[in-house]
């Protein structure tokens, strides 16, 4: 008996992504799921040491690197057999957007890796974590190890 039928892989591509993808390639298969996958390039501000206060992002987002994160989700979806028509790259807030299309999609679970944060990271708050508290859906937090 499945109990999932839609699963969203929220993709990232750092050193630890392979490790989530291979939990929601194997969790979709034990459930006999769709697979689709998302990836969210972030708006972030960012800090100038220089001046201190934080500076809004908003310089155009180069064609290079779009055309850099559609290959390596195409990639990714080719090593989960995942077709380019359930592979979504959105920009904005990941964790609005990966609950977004989860919802667009009827995602009953969202795969997501997450990290154990501290410090500054853990005031701004993980990606896993605003997920976990705005999706309509179940939410599955691979616990990455950190380096």
């Amino acid at each position: 008996m499945s109990i999932y039928k839609h699963i969203l892989l929220a993709a990232d591509f750092f050193e630890h992504g392979d490790q989530v993808a291979d939990k929601a390639r194997l969790i979709a298969a034990q459930n006999a799921a769709q697979l689709s996958m998302v990836h969210v390039i972030d708006n972030l501000p960012i800090i100038d040491p220089a001046y201190g206060p934080i500076i809004p992002f908003d310089v155009d987002i180069t064609q290079e690197l779009l055309d850099a994160t559609k290959k390596r989700l195409l990639e990714l979806g080719e090593k989960l057999q995942v077709p380019t028509e359930r592979q979504y790259m959105e920009m904005g807030s990941p964790k609005l957007e990966i609950v977004r299309v989860a919802e667009e999609i009827g995602a009953d679970l969202i795969i997501v890796g997450s990290h154990g944060r501290h410090g500054f990271a853990l005031l701004l708050g993980s990606t896993a974590n605003g997920v976990l508290h705005h999706a309509k859906c179940d939410v599955l937090a691979v616990r990455l190890a950190d380096d």
